[in-house]
């Protein structure tokens, strides 16, 4: 996780990592699914991810964007997280 930044309108903002592993079915076969993805929380929901220690289960929402206009990089913009 990178350390907590503010925009230059005080704005908190924390971009880290997501990992994830589950088994999932597809075609009616079993599949390990696993991946990270990129991440960003912005205002109160940065704050609180700051405080998270690296490691702990979370459930994520959020939406897909680009990681800035011209890149192709996609970025899961944290609206919701809570630790489980």
């Amino acid at each position: 996780m990178e350390p907590l930044r503010h925009t230059p309108a005080g704005l908190p903002v924390v971009d880290f990592t997501l990992a994830h592993a589950s088994q999932q079915t597809e075609a009616g076969n079993p599949r390990q699914v696993e991946f990270e993805m990129t991440a960003k929380a912005t205002g109160e929901i940065a704050t609180r991810v700051a405080q998270m220690r690296q490691g702990c289960m979370v459930e994520a929402q959020g939406f897909l964007n680009r990681k800035h206009r011209m890149s192709r990089q996609m970025v899961l913009h944290i609206t919701n997280i809570e630790m489980i």
